[in-house]
């Protein structure tokens, strides 16, 4: 187990050779503390099935933070499906997966629950469901709640919102006006800059994929084709919006906004990241954090058996989170990340 610095905080760790797919199922069981475990699964290729084992610890650890700092009663858990580079993923091959995550998922009798995550989408949770009932974010008209990208943008638009009530000064929500750029632009990122864009917010856009142009076409945005141009560009807040791993220790001395927040999980290259932000003025909300939308309306709504008025009431108390987390940042004269983590560790009861 060496290599895994993770292993010992996790209560429990599931690993098995799917029946039908021959590929490594892993679903990854953090912390029980705030109640049974929830997280998405997460279809992905890798160097070594290894890696996604690591991804999994490392995931589910991020998930229970998540849901303690969204005060929700679920612990962190995530599933892992490991594909070796190269591996052809057609309807029938990941149908296959998909069964042999339900499998898996129901050998834990409710222990654990799951949604959508990288590689798969809100009619993957139905095919999940054929074998355990133990499965949220289904299509509306399968019962489910439906694709969370809009609670997801919804609650990072929350945060930006106190960000932009902190660089104002006030406390009022303050966006309009605000200059942000927002890297990726997936369905949760381009959701995320049309809001901005409705609220008046000056935007820079960016994404790998040259065809998503044609979304700061329509907002009006300046596009820049490099996502490390936006990432330095000179705004106020940076939303990192794809996959993690985008702020390095190279990159912090190049960026030349006051605040970064976004709906990317594992944005920080390592941990040091967050004390060299600080260190520069730059105020970094936790992703666990400014990500949480999505999973506090599935939540909320499927699994807790809520309105859509409770789990929006949810979502848009990131906010106040947010707010209360800079302010606090603020009064201490410590990173942000630094107040986040002791909230989440109180809400734990950690030892």
């Amino acid at each position: 187990m060496s290599g895994f610095p993770q292993w010992p905080d996790h209560e429990a760790v599931l690993i098995r050779t799917g029946a039908r797919s021959g590929l490594p199922v892993v679903i990854a069981m953090h912390s029980s503390v705030l109640g049974p475990f929830a997280g998405g699964c997460r279809i992905w290729r890798y160097p070594r099935w290894q890696d996604g084992l690591e991804d999994a610890l490392r995931l589910s650890a991020a998930m229970t933070a998540k849901f303690a700092a969204a005060g929700l009663a679920r612990g962190g858990g995530k599933s892992v499906v490991a594909m070796p580079e190269g591996y052809e993923l057609t309807p029938a091959a990941k149908r296959a997966i998909l069964l042999d995550v339900g499998d898996a998922i129901e050998s834990l009798d409710g222990r654990y629950a799951t949604g959508p995550d990288v590689g798969t989408s809100p009619q993957d949770m139905v095919v999940i469901g054929e074998q355990t009932s133990h499965v949220f974010c289904k299509p509306a008209e399968e019962g489910g709640s439906g694709d969370s990208s809009p609670a997801t943008a919804e609650g990072s638009v929350a945060a930006l919102s106190a960000i932009g009530a902190w660089l104002d000064g006030g406390d009022s929500p303050r966006l309009d006006g605000l200059r942000v750029a927002v890297v990726g632009l997936g369905s949760v990122g381009a959701r995320i800059a049309a809001l901005l864009s409705e609220a008046g917010a000056e935007l820079v856009l960016s994404d790998i994929d040259a065809a998503k142009k044609a979304v700061a076409d329509r907002l009006g945005a300046r596009w820049c084709e490099d996502p490390h141009e936006a990432l330095t560009a000179d705004v106020d807040v940076v939303v990192p919006a794809a996959l993690g791993g985008v702020l390095t220790e190279e990159i912090v001395p190049e960026l030349r906004c006051r605040a970064i927040a976004g709906p990317a999980n594992n944005q920080l290259a390592v941990p040091q990241v967050a004390d060299a932000l600080h260190e520069r003025g730059i105020a970094w909300v936790p992703d666990y954090i400014a990500s949480a939308g999505g999973v506090i309306h599935a939540i909320t709504v499927e699994l807790d058996k809520r309105t859509e008025e409770e789990a929006l009431l949810r979502v848009r108390g990131i906010e106040d989170t947010v707010a209360g987390l800079l302010q606090s940042a603020d009064d201490r004269g410590v990173a942000l990340a630094v107040v986040a983590e002791e909230m989440v560790r109180a809400r734990l009861g950690a030892r």
